[in-house]
């Protein structure tokens, strides 16, 4: 082993308003909380995501060359069909649709990011 996962860092325009949308999403804690800086987990010591500022910040695309994705996250959830509205009503966008209970649906954070609900294969 070369080290292990401290944190996943992503840029954004307002570190605390990102931050909001994924601490709901993913029920996290914030463990630091600044104007340009905010890291969310699960107990102190075990950061899970960060959110730091990017003044000149210009979000991704999706599926779309020019202005790459950056990264994305996969969420695990149950149901698509009962996942999908909280997520929306968080402030996400649906990108990429299925009408299938099984399977994935891209989204794009309030800045753009874009993001995956998945569900166990059966």
């Amino acid at each position: 082993m070369i080290g292990q996962l401290h944190a996943i860092v992503i840029d954004c325009p307002n570190p605390p308003e990102l931050a909001d949308f994924y601490g709901k999403l993913l029920s996290l804690s914030r463990l630091e909380d600044t104007p340009e800086f905010v890291v969310l987990g699960t107990t102190a010591g075990t950061e899970v995501v960060a959110f730091q500022r990017v003044h000149d910040f210009r979000p991704p695309q999706w599926s779309v060359p020019d202005h790459p994705q950056q990264m994305h996250i996969d969420v695990m959830v149950a149901d698509l069909d009962v996942a999908e509205p909280q997520v929306l009503a968080l402030g996400a966008t649906l990108l990429d649709g299925s009408d299938k209970p099984v399977g994935y649906r891209v989204y794009a954070d309030p800045v753009g990011h874009p993001f995956c609900l998945v569900t166990p294969l059966e």
